[in-house]
């Protein structure tokens, strides 16, 4: 358990952190249960930092990787390095449009120190998904050598698409299930190795969700991430992808890739329900980006519009909230969420 659950100063301070950089995942983390609230919130501000790094465009592409390795670098051992911190701190706080970003880059030493106030088994989980999920923010670095359409770089094969997913997400369940079965007696029984394998497939499904969301976006900035092999078989260049009228020569694409994307989010459903029924706060804190990413597909699967950059694909606040309306008030009941979700899936095609 985090020191900051008993001190109410350190406790205030990461709330706070979290509250100015993402308000929306505040108010999820908070239907988590209690003692792993903290680890997975102060974890959430690593994974956006090592983002944030990533993709400050302002700074050459070869300095910005080399600060993701000075940053990577602080979870390798038990000790941090407060001078590279705050090199980095210096170097790419002021280069931040978004004050949000700029925000998490000022307060990245004291993330450090709430860190340092961890268990040493917390230290260690934390270590873990620190040290393979940059993986994911050097794989764009290295795979896509500049940020606008005359730059633009695809994937090249399913199994590269697939990899990337797991650095960016898949151990993220690797994590998630860790720090639960760690601290939740009701998850004992799990088998953690066997979990965390399901765990990898529940996150890759919630990124291959924000790829096909992000598509239109992420290709004007020189990023393909849909497999040139598979567009190939349709007669297509990632280059094509920029002209919003392909769309329906992609769709066949776009259907293999919504049929991996169902499948890895029924993975985790069956993780879903594989949680206690008595594990209310546990159950909610996946069931909702599970039936959230079922939306969002069922949006990408009817869009006309998935190419044009002009157009946001977004699930409606109203839709949101039926969700987590439904999900509370049947006390994340089984029977209700898997009726829910063997109805989306039907409408994703």
């Amino acid at each position: 358990m985090l020191a900051t659950i008993t001190n109410p100063l350190k406790r205030s301070l990461l709330r706070d952190i979290l509250k100015q950089v993402s308000r929306s995942f505040y108010l999820t983390l908070a239907v988590m249960p209690a003692d792993v609230r903290d680890q997975i919130g102060l974890s959430y501000l690593f994974a956006r930092a090592a983002d944030t790094i990533a993709d400050t465009d302002a700074i050459e592409r070869a300095q910005r990787l080399q600060y993701l390795k000075q940053f990577r670098a602080q979870f390798a051992g038990e000790q941090i390095n407060r001078v590279a911190i705050r090199g980095i701190q210096a170097a790419l706080a002021p280069h931040q449009t978004d004050s949000a970003e700029r925000v998490l880059l000022q307060r990245l030493e004291d993330c450090f120190q709430l860190y340092l106030d961890c268990t040493q088994d917390d230290r260690l989980r934390i270590r873990r998904l620190m040290g393979t999920l940059p993986n994911g923010m050097e794989m764009d670095l290295a795979r896509f050598p500049g940020d606008t359409t005359a730059d633009l770089k695809a994937l090249q094969t399913l199994d590269e698409l697939d990899q990337y997913t797991y650095y960016v997400a898949g151990c993220v369940g690797e994590f998630w299930t860790d720090m639960t079965c760690g601290h939740r007696p009701a998850l004992a029984h799990w088998n953690v190795k066997e979990m965390s394998a399901i765990g990898v497939r529940f996150g890759k499904g919630l990124q291959l969700t924000n790829i096909l969301k992000d598509l239109a976006k992420d290709l004007q900035r020189g990023r393909c991430y849909i497999p040139e092999a598979m567009l190939k078989e349709v007669s297509l260049t990632s280059k094509d992808l920029l002209q919003a009228e392909k769309v329906d020569a992609f769709r066949p694409v776009l259907r293999q890739l919504l049929t991996i994307a169902k499948e890895h989010l029924d993975q985790g459903w069956l993780y879903t329900m594989a949680i206690p029924r008595l594990e209310i706060r546990l159950r909610l804190s996946c069931m909702w980006p599970i039936l959230f990413a079922g939306e969002t597909l069922r949006l990408i699967a009817r869009s006309d519009e998935l190419l044009n950059p002009a157009v946001t694909l977004k699930i409606s606040r109203g839709t949101v909230y039926r969700i987590m309306a439904l999900t509370i008030l049947t006390g994340a009941c089984g029977y209700v969420g898997t009726a829910y979700w063997g109805w989306l899936r039907k409408q994703i095609a």
